[in-house]
């Protein structure tokens, strides 16, 4: 069955596709980690795993959503990757969780409801742009001093909300780059821990993506065939990518985050 509108509810079928199942199943496994490892180092993982769905036959609000429902559990795995640097973190960032919980169902709601045009000219401009603010993060707070005074950060916590509430509303509705978005607002927060940042970023990516798929769910948009390997391939990356980023340092993992930045950036403008 065929998911012709954002308004249906009818719960999709598993594509016919060209592959045999075992092939199939491989696929979406081996894509799911590549995301999810990705999505432990910089954000952006969905580049993989959704248009590999789109390519087996999956069609695209149904790949979406599906994609979703899998690869949260990838973040999930991530943010246990990176437990220790979660350790010590300043209790205020956690006040990010709620904008990004009323963001993710807000996005997932208007992914059902309204038709993609507005955000796929958006999303290209958003993620080159935090993109080169990631690239100059470190002039940034040099100039303002954002990581010297306990009131510069009470300040930008507050602007964070906002912005994170954005993002979110963004993450839930597609949620490709939501990583470096969330990395660009936390350094201008005075975050000079990279691996700490991603910490953070993988946490709240996690709620923004645990309350959206919760939606699909509900709306019937999720082929659970797909979405079970899917997940299991996430958990793996994550965790994994996690790891990996430790032993890499931070300057590689820096400069990952900005080449993934960029190509998110061409990738999302090819499509328009």
């Amino acid at each position: 069955m065929r998911v012709s509108s954002l308004t249906e509810r009818p719960g999709p079928d598993p594509p016919p596709g060209v592959f045999c199942q075992d092939v199939h199943e491989l696929l979406v496994f081996v894509a799911a980690m590549i995301a999810g490892g990705i999505n432990s180092v910089a954000g952006g993982g969905s580049l993989v795993s959704f248009p590999t769905l789109i390519w087996l036959g999956v069609p695209p609000i149904t790949a979406n959503a599906t994609n979703k429902a899998a690869i949260w559990l990838g973040t999930l795995g991530s943010v246990w990757g990176y437990r220790r640097e979660l350790r010590g973190v300043d209790p205020r960032v956690y006040a990010l969780v709620v904008p990004s919980v009323i963001g993710g169902i807000g996005g997932a709601v208007l992914l059902y409801r309204t038709p993609p045009v507005v955000f796929d000219v958006l999303v290209p401009v958003l993620v080159l742009f935090s993109t080169c603010l990631f690239m100059a993060q470190e002039p940034l707070q040099r100039r303002f001093n954002l990581s010297a005074a306990h009131a510069a950060r009470s300040h930008w916590l507050s602007w964070t909300m906002a912005f994170q509430l954005v993002v979110a509303l963004y993450g839930g509705y597609f949620g490709a780059g939501i990583g470096i978005l969330m990395l660009a607002a936390l350094s201008l927060m005075g975050h000079t821990d990279i691996h700490r940042m991603n910490g953070l970023k993988n946490l709240l990516a996690t709620c923004i993506n645990g309350v959206s798929a919760t939606y699909f769910v509900y709306a019937g948009l999720v082929i659970w065939s797909d979405a079970f390997v899917m997940a299991l391939g996430a958990v793996v990356g994550g965790v994994a990518g996690a790891s990996l980023a430790r032993r890499i340092g931070r300057t590689a993992v820096q400069r990952t985050v900005v080449v993934v930045g960029f190509v998110m950036a061409l990738a999302l403008m090819a499509r328009l």
